[in-house]
């Protein structure tokens, strides 16, 4: 039987921040984006503003409604990524299966370490407190999914052990909500079919979730039944890139396609830059668009090639939207993801629908304004047309960009 723990920082971008301002640990603390910029939501908060209900992804607004001392700081994500690189020396000393959930969790391996793992565990929680002046909880279970569930499980500063022979005992009576991935919407389609905790997800009909949920019945069923045995990562491994996207909360509303563009070839060089930088093309392009109300819905498409050209997959997202969107309500927010990806180097397959030497020359004027703006910043070369709203254009998600956890599977 394996020993795998979950280590979670407690609110961690806010408890790092209240380290370096002493003087606001005891009041309710919060970091935020810039709510001038309608990049105002919570990102993190300590354990004094939890008490008033300040909810992880509300605005900032909201948050001060319920909380009006609440003290908001930007983020500094060099700091989150320094805290994070000593917290993984600590649990490298107790196994090398180490693998990251974003900069403030990990599972950790501890299978073939003679020590228990609750001892373990009760180790690297002191260890931290006492040499990084921040708390984990930390979740002990037999497998990656269970583990994660006991750090939930008791916040803050705290230790919760899931074992095999009380798993049902523990993890049943828990709303289905609390397993990973199950989301809000997911939880409103669970609780249709009469499922509200673990213990009925996992005792539901596997033939009835398969037809409700496709493929993520299975993912669901193995989830709650304690049946997930997925290896922790080695600390030197990485997972495969899948996609790379960028979103943003644009300053103003956006009235007009010239809006649209603008904010889309911002996030198209971010993402094609970055898809660059990774040595890989992509062959599908989707776009997120918000409107004013909130309402939201997602669109892709596949290209005709594997493409890592800034104008190609701007193209490709101005035709998926044109061919989605009527202007009913203006627009809040816009994202941009490209997926499908393969290796730079690969071959490609030709097309006659294509001018292969044109785009080489894109290609080769790409590379060259990655060297400039590696050198000089996302500022120094900009298409034209970003100069007609400065304030729509004047932010860079290259540099900018928070940091998501990376995905489970």
């Amino acid at each position: 039987m394996r020993t795998i723990l979950h280590s979670d920082c407690n609110g961690f971008y806010a408890s790092v921040e209240c380290l370096y301002n002493p003087d606001v640990r005891d009041k309710p603390v919060a970091v935020g984006g810039d709510a001038d910029k309608r990049h105002g939501i919570i990102l993190a908060k300590n354990e004094i503003a939890k008490k008033y209900k300040i909810k992880t992804g509300e605005a900032i607004w909201q948050a001060r409604e319920k909380c009006p001392d609440l003290i908001v700081i930007k983020p500094h994500f060099e700091r989150y990524m320094r805290f994070s690189r000593l917290c993984r020396r600590i649990y490298a000393d107790y196994t090398d299966r180490i693998e990251p959930f974003g900069l403030d969790e990990a599972w950790l391996d501890v299978s073939s370490n003679a020590m228990d793992g609750k001892d373990i565990a009760q180790e690297i929680r002191k260890r931290i407190k006492n040499e990084l002046g921040i708390t984990v909880s930390i979740g002990v279970s037999f497998n990656k999914i269970f583990a994660k569930l006991g750090s939930d499980y008791k916040k803050p500063d705290a230790v919760t052990v899931i074992p095999y022979n009380r798993f049902k005992e523990i993890v049943w009576p828990l709303d289905a909500g609390d397993l990973l991935y199950v989301g809000h919407s997911t939880k409103r389609r669970l609780n249709v079919l009469g499922v509200h905790t673990i213990g009925e997800l996992a005792n539901f009909p596997l033939p009835l979730l398969r037809s409700n949920f496709g493929k993520w019945g299975d993912v669901l069923y193995t989830f709650s039944n304690g049946l997930d045995n997925s290896p922790v990562m080695h600390m030197d491994e990485s997972t495969a890139i899948q996609s790379i996207g960028n979103s943003t909360t644009t300053p103003r509303d956006l009235v007009c396609d010239r809006d649209v563009e603008i904010i889309f070839t911002v996030l198209c060089d971010s993402v094609c830059r970055r898809l660059r930088e990774h040595g890989a093309k992509a062959r599908e392009v989707s776009i997120s668009v918000r409107n004013s109300t909130l309402e939201s819905f997602t669109r892709q498409m596949k290209l005709l090639t594997e493409t890592d050209i800034t104008s190609e997959v701007i193209r490709a997202a101005m035709t998926l939207f044109s061919a989605n969107y009527h202007w009913d309500k203006p627009i809040r927010s816009l994202g941009v993801k490209v997926a499908e990806l393969s290796p730079a180097s690969a071959p490609s397959q030709l097309t006659i629908m294509c001018d292969e030497a044109q785009r080489e020359r894109l290609g080769a004027l790409d590379r060259s304004l990655d060297v400039l703006k590696r050198r000089f910043g996302s500022f120094c070369v900009r298409p034209a047309s970003l100069l007609y709203d400065k304030g729509l254009s004047s932010f860079s998600p290259k540099e900018e960009h928070i940091i998501h956890p990376v995905g489970y599977f």
